[in-house]
């Protein structure tokens, strides 16, 4: 995936879905980098995938230079998850272990 170029200290506005009417200002670099990931590899419609096999295939899409090794990808996807879900770009389909889908 190409590298982000972004001014220092820029910011995008994310929700959450657990917490309604509730945001935060997070990197938009790396969000973005991770949002473009997470529906690259999500499929269509249920049963979806688990959030470990999401973690799985995103890795190497993102960019090293924003996530060496990884480093911090979990929050990141979380992060996105919960955006993405509140947004409804994405849905969790029923039951354990929490399966993703894109609309």
């Amino acid at each position: 995936m190409p590298e982000r170029r972004t001014p220092p200290g820029d910011k995008v506005v994310i929700q959450n879905v657990i917490q309604p009417g509730h945001t935060y200002r997070v990197d938009r670099a790396k969000y973005e980098a991770m949002r473009d990931a997470l529906l690259a590899v999500l499929p269509r419609g249920a049963p979806g995938m688990t959030v470990s096999e999401a973690k799985g295939a995103l890795l190497p899409k993102l960019p090293g230079a924003l996530f060496p090794g990884g480093d911090k990808a979990g929050w990141w996807l979380k992060a996105a998850q919960l955006d993405l879900e509140a947004k409804g770009t994405i849905r969790r389909g029923p039951g354990s272990p929490v399966r993703l889908f894109r609309n």
